[in-house]
């Protein structure tokens, strides 16, 4: 069986290939930290939008980069599931094509190294995210999804502190 999990490298000229055979490439990123129901819900949904659902992992300093820049106190204890456990888990679902980790705090090079036809985003982050221009200057769009109310991992976090 091949692997879903590609490097950098891989995956653009994965996407090359499948564009070149017309296939509609979908993105979407995060952490995805600690698995819940609300991550399976967008992925599912994002998956609905095109052919190829690729998923962009943050890796495990970016992570921590991001939590300290949002002056989260605990960043230094994030992510709870390093990046090739969190790839792993998201390669497992049936909804997503394929997998790459990226090293930044943002996504942006990510999605310019694949130049999707559609990037999807949570509502939280709406139709003007960072991703918008990079996404809308090679042709595509941008779909927001609407969250499933409380579900997120910082809500799971908090549940599970407080219990």
């Amino acid at each position: 069986m091949i692997s879903k999990i590609k490097s950098r490298e891989e995956i653009s000229k994965l996407v090359d290939e499948l564009k070149a055979k017309g296939k509609t490439i979908v993105t979407i990123n995060g952490s995805f930290d600690i698995i819940h129901i609300g991550h399976l819900y967008i992925l599912e949904e994002a998956k609905k939008q095109g052919d190829i659902l690729i998923v962009g992992v943050n890796s495990d300093d970016s992570v921590r980069e991001w939590k300290r820049l949002m002056n989260n106190e605990d960043f230094e204890k994030r992510p709870y599931n390093n990046e090739k456990n969190r790839a792993k888990l998201l390669a497992g679902f049936e909804c997503v094509d394929f997998v790459t980790i990226f090293n930044k705090t943002d996504c942006l090079k990510f999605v310019e190294s694949i130049k999707p036809n559609i990037h999807v985003n949570g509502s939280e982050y709406g139709e003007d995210c960072i991703e918008s221009p990079i996404v809308k200057k090679y042709g595509g769009k941008i779909h927001i999804i609407k969250l499933k109310e409380g579900m997120s991992t910082s809500k799971l976090i908090e549940k599970i502190k407080n219990e």
